[in-house]
């Protein structure tokens, strides 16, 4: 397949993960606005002054504009070894893609100061780019894009010829599961959402919301509240499936796996974000801050690769 695509893929994965930490790490800090309204220079220098803010902000320019370069390469790459496989370059370009637009976006909250909902959506195009990266890495990795009459060994299962890449569900199953991605992305997006409007603090304590069981549901107050909540629903989700995964026979042990790393990526999502508001007043608030966006885009990439498995079972009839 190519030690140049694996190499290329992989750089993209690490390189958008670390663009999305850099993002949160910008917002957190309040670095945004640490090069002006400069775009791509940062305070009309090529080499700006130092602060901490205005390097905060051009090393998350520049990480992006390298990471944007590995992206093309891996794109590139894919078409030229992967052209029989559509499902990697759909991964590959949908990377390229959502590197483009979260860059366009950022570039013109720098130069037109955009809304708290708009730029909530920044961080979304990010995590789309990092999760669809990770999905080429594991396709590459685990051979998924082999040509299936070459695969030989891998396509060996519970029922004698089951493609381990195509486990078999339920429809209701991968209705499901797709949903519950598509749910998550809600979750994210509503989180980023508390982020940028800073209404981290409008819910004191955890789990009661500033001593209530359902606090007033006004500004800051009701943004975090409704950030909880939809949580909340979301390890319910997530623990189901990984109930019925585990329950039913035919269920492949991939998928079984990837729907028990949900539950743990989920429960210690929930604790990373009441560890947030423990620290709110402390110096350690922006560590647990950062290690609650590692944490949720390692449960998005999973819930995304859940729902490749499903929609190769729905393929497969």
């Amino acid at each position: 397949m190519g030690k140049h695509l694996r190499w290329l893929s992989m750089g993209s994965a690490i390189g958008m993960g670390l663009v999305l930490f850099m993002g949160a790490l910008v917002t957190k800090t309040e670095s945004g606005e640490g090069c002006g309204t400069d775009w791509p220079l940062c305070n009309g220098k090529f080499v700006p002054a130092y602060t901490i803010e205005s390097m905060i902000e051009y090393s998350h320019r520049f990480v992006s504009a390298a990471v944007g370069l590995l992206v093309l390469g891996a794109a590139i790459a894919t078409f030229m070894k992967l052209r029989h496989s559509r499902e990697a370059q759909l991964f590959a370009y949908s990377t390229l893609f959502f590197t483009i637009l979260q860059a366009i976006l950022g570039a013109l909250a720098v130069v037109f100061p955009q809304s708290d909902a708009v730029m909530a959506l920044h961080f979304g195009f990010s995590l789309v780019a990092f999760s669809a990266s990770l999905l080429l890495v594991i396709g590459i990795r685990t051979g998924a894009y082999v040509p299936s009459g070459s695969r030989g060994a891998s396509r060996k299962g519970q029922a004698g010829s089951e493609d381990v890449h195509a486990p078999v569900m339920t429809r209701n199953m991968i209705k499901l599961i797709w949903a519950t991605t598509i749910y998550s992305y809600v979750v994210v997006y509503i989180g980023a959402f508390v982020r940028h409007t800073e209404s981290v603090g409008g819910c004191l304590g955890w789990p009661l919301c500033n001593g209530q069981v359902v606090p007033s549901l006004e500004g800051a107050t009701g943004i975090a509240f409704a950030h909880r909540i939809a949580a909340v629903l979301l390890l319910i989700l997530i623990a189901y499936i990984t109930y019925k995964s585990g329950s039913q026979g035919n269920a492949s042990k991939l998928l079984r796996s990837s729907a028990r790393w949900a539950l743990l990526l989920t429960v210690l999502q929930i604790f990373s974000g009441a560890s947030v508001v423990w620290t709110l007043a402390s110096d350690w608030y922006l560590l647990t801050a950062l290690i609650h966006v590692v944490l949720v885009s390692g449960l998005f990439g999973v819930l995304c690769y859940m729902s490749v498995l499903a929609w190769r079972s729905y393929k497969n009839g």
